[in-house]
């Protein structure tokens, strides 16, 4: 007998699919053997087969490795930036909406700054600036990416410092910030938890932007803007298999990212949760 699954229960269910292929990706970059990814010219310039499922490239590399490897990165790089740049959001918006007219007025502004120019243009200079690498790409992702989930975060608490709540806390004399992390903060925590996961798919496609242009990630590192970068060269030649399963793969995974981001937003509507 097939049961019949309500709106919730569904979306609990695309959650902990979407999860478990993570863990997949993640766990398999740690089980596959590191000796594929060897140098071992007898097979180079191999197509798709059974012994490597995504072909070999110009060193006998095999590109399954590589590219399971590559996204594991992208995936540990982009949660980095993504926390750093969420937990800026939030520490700016909960600032702007409850330490002042001045300080509302001078975050504004920074978000307007921010957001006036593309997330790309800003990463690209910073990671140039700090020579890009591991540290320069962190930094980069977790300062250019706040911006839109600050806004709505200061929206959120400026509607939850009205409440009655709050109002009988600050009465019996309780600081802004006591307010701010006993009440406010579980308040916005579902809103910043959604923006999180929605913007971990944009961090991990700019990391392997940048990463692709030469400014990102270490040329030494399996990263997949690096092995997309480098397969360039080679397409003219047919290996179309050098972009083409990495390029498939990192796109599933952001999709996958933005699938998880989707679903808790609706498991979190309480008008929509329980739609059939």
């Amino acid at each position: 007998m097939i049961l019949s699954l309500n709106r919730r229960k569904k979306t609990l269910v695309s959650i902990v699919v979407a999860f478990a292929y993570l863990a997949a990706v993640i766990l398999g970059s740690f089980l596959l053997d590191e000796g594929k990814i060897a140098t071992n010219l007898l097979n180079r310039n191999s197509p798709p087969s059974p012994a490597h499922w995504f072909g070999t490239d110009w060193l006998g590399r095999d590109m399954f490795t590589r590219t399971i490897m590559g996204l594991s990165l992208s995936i540990w790089v982009g949660l980095i930036g993504a926390i750093g740049s969420a937990s800026i959001a939030v520490f700016l918006g909960m600032a702007a909406a409850t330490m002042g007219k001045t300080a509302d007025t001078i975050i504004s502004w920074l978000i307007d700054l921010f957001l006036s120019v593309p997330h790309l243009v800003t990463l690209i200079l910073i990671a140039f600036t700090l020579g890009g690498g591991f540290k320069g790409i962190v930094i980069g992702l977790a300062v250019t990416h706040w911006p839109s989930l600050a806004r709505v975060i200061r929206a959120e608490v400026m509607q939850v410092r009205s409440a009655e709540f709050v109002q009988v806390s600050r009465n019996m004399g309780k600081s802004n910030w006591w307010i701010a992390l006993h009440h406010i903060l579980p308040h916005v925590f579902p809103q910043a938890l959604i923006g999180f996961m929605l913007m971990f798919p944009h961090v991990i496609l700019h990391e392997a932007a940048v990463t692709f242009l030469g400014l990102g990630m270490s040329p030494h590192e399996p990263a997949i803007g690096i092995i997309l970068s480098e397969s360039m060269k080679y397409l003219s030649s047919g290996m179309w298999w050098l972009a083409f399963f990495p390029g498939l793969c990192l796109l599933l995974v952001v999709r996958t990212f933005d699938s998880i981001g989707e679903n808790l937003r609706m498991l979190i509507d309480p008008a929509r949760a329980h739609d059939e």
